[in-house]
Formats: structure tokens, C-alpha cells, sequence
């Protein structure tokens, strides 16, 4: 028999912590599943200014752990698993997993987003390699190095920010001749002696024997290739939804994030989204939270139905 919960959460990052933290408040039998790190995308975060409470800011994996404590502290249950499937069926929810398999009453899906690839030759072979996704987990390796950042937007610049700690030249790739990224970024990225900006160019092949060493660019203007010497590349353009596994099973939109309503409910009986999962989502913390409690709320709501 699959052991039953009233509600089971998917997703550790700060909309499942939250709605994790507002279910076990209320004395709910509650399961939380993640696949990967507790906390979420916002672990690769090496400094979190903008999150109300921490007016001197927080690291992303201490805001984090701090989320999971105080939610375990009041009886939230953690599995760490990957969620394979989900059937929805009348307050008898069948959620598989790479663990075991669970029945729920309810589920708030909060599984969040991966890091968009670039789809290149050597992207994958040399992942590891000098291929990296977080510059708060690689940079260090780095130290006094020429590195790349691939993408114009927030991500992008706040991974050449933190890499010119270690780096000797954070070189950052965008197809674009203007970034994406909001005016305090620009300004202290721009203002960064370390960090250098090549526009309109975009990354068509990784290369190097056993470790990145090198980049090729083809400019978007006129197509002319170039070869740009390189440690290692950061490749930050983007995430997407981790919804492969609810394909039939509720409203996606084009880009695979789960269509809500405005208290998170998917229009699935007691099938609620939260956070970064969620369309047209803010992808911040502080929204994520907001959107868990949301949930969380409504899913007392329903359960207390006949």
C-alpha cells in the first residue's frame, strides 16, 4: 500500500518551503519531495539582497536551509526523490517517484525551473569540464583565469559579477547590442573593470581536449566566425519549467509552465501550481513565496470540504 498524505508538495525551493511551512502550521500530514538541493534555485544565488527581513542580505543557500528549518520545526515531512508521475483522481492523488510512490489528498506542484542549455557541440561533453551553470559552485576554480558568461539578462550579469572575484577577465557573450538586465546590474557590471562585453555574437561550438579552452562565436550582424580563448564558459540564458513529467496532466502553456488562476489552482480538483513553475510567474523569491502560502491556503480551503 502507498503511504497516504493529505498534502504532498513537489518542490523544495522557496515556494514549496513556504507552502510546506503554511501546511504543517495547520497541522496537516505533509510530505515534501525534492530532487535536488533544499532551497531550490535560489541556493546558486551567492548573495540575496532583496528578500524583505535581511536588510544586510543573506546567502542564497543560508535563506535557504533557514526556510527548510523553520518549516521542519513545525512537522513538515522531506523526501528527497524525483518525481516521475502524477494521476490525478479525486482526493486519491497517485504521485510516483524514484523513491517510492505516494497518495495525496492534494498537491501543490512547486517544482521550479533547470537551467536552459545552450545546445552547442562540447556543451555536454565538457561539462565539468570548464561547462558550468553556477558561478557561485565554480568559480573558485577559476581563480586568476579568462572565463565567459553567456546571456544578457539578470542571471547572466550577477554570475560575471560574482566570477570577477576569482577570474582574471570575465568576458560576457551576448547576442544582443543591449542586455536584458536590470539598471543596478548594468551599472555595476559596466563599472567592473574585470568584466568586458562582446555584443552581437552568439557561442556555435565549445572546443578543448579534456577542459574547455576556447570559444567559437559567430557575430549575429554578418555571420563572420571568431575564436575566443577561454578557461571556462558560464552559460546563463535562462530556465526551463520542470514539467516534462505533467505533460496531459494539467493546462501547460507553450513553454511548459503550468497555467493557474489567480490562488494558484491549476483547474485540476485540488491540483494547485506554485512559484517559478507557475506561467507568467515573476521568478523571484519573494513571489514564489507568496504564491506558496497562496496555495497553502487554498488547499486547507479544499480540504475541509465535504
Amino acid at each position: 500500500m502507498s503511504k497516504s498524505y493529505q498534502i504532498i508538495v513537489i518542490g523544495g525551493g522557496p515556494a514549496g518551503l513556504t507552502a510546506g511551512l503554511y501546511c504543517a502550521r495547520s497541522e496537516l500530514d505533509a510530505l515534501l519531495i525534492e530532487r535536488g538541493v533544499i532551497g531550490g534555485q535560489i541556493t546558486y544565488a551567492d548573495w540575496v539582497e532583496n528578500f524583505p527581513g535581511f536588510p544586510q542580505g543573506i546567502s542564497g543557500i543560508e535563506l535557504g536551509q533557514l526556510m527548510h528549518r523553520q518549516a521542519t520545526n513545525y512537522g513538515l515531512q522531506t523526501l528527497l526523490a524525483e518525481v516521475t508521475g502524477l494521476v490525478p483522481h479525486q482526493r486519491h492523488n497517485l504521485v510516483t517517484t524514484s523513491e517510492d510512490d505516494f497518495i495525496a489528498e492534494s498537491v501543490i506542484i512547486a517544482s521550479g525551473s533547470r537551467f536552459r542549455k545552450l545546445g552547442v557541440p562540447g556543451e555536454a561533453e565538457l561539462l565539468g569540464k570548464g561547462v558550468s551553470y553556477c558561478a557561485t559552485c565554480d568559480g573558485p576554480l577559476f581563480k586568476d583565469k579568462v572565463v565567459a558568461v553567456i546571456g544578457g539578462g539578470d542571471a547572466a550579469l550577477t554570475e560575471a559579477l560574482y566570477l570577477s572575484k576569482f577570474a582574471s577577465s570575465v568576458k560576457v557573450i551576448h547576442r544582443r547590442s543591449q542586455l536584458r538586465a536590470g539598471d543596478i546590474l548594468q551599472r555595476r557590471a559596466k563599472m567592473e573593470p574585470k568584466v568586458e562585453f562582446i555584443w552581437d555574437a552568439i557561442v556555435t561550438q565549445i572546443e578543448g581536449d579534456g577542459a574547455v579552452n576556447q570559444l567559437r562565436l559567430k557575430s549575429t550582424k554578418d555571420d563572420t566566425i571568431s575564436v575566443l580563448p577561454v578557461a571556462g564558459v558560464f552559460i546563463a540564458i535562462g530556465l526551463e519549467p520542470n514539467t516534462s513529467y505533467l505533460q496531459g496532466v494539467v493546462p501547460l502553456d507553450k513553454e511548459g509552465y503550468i497555467i493557474t488562476n489567480e490562488v494558484m489552482e491549476t483547474g485540476i480538483s485540488g491540483i494547485f501550481a506554485a512559484g517559478g513553475v507557475r506561467h507568467n510567474s515573476a521568478r523571484q523569491a519573494i513571489t514564489a513565496s507568496g504564491d506558496g502560502a497562496t496555495a497553502a491556503v487554498l488547499v486547507e480551503r479544499f480540504l475541509s470540504l465535504p
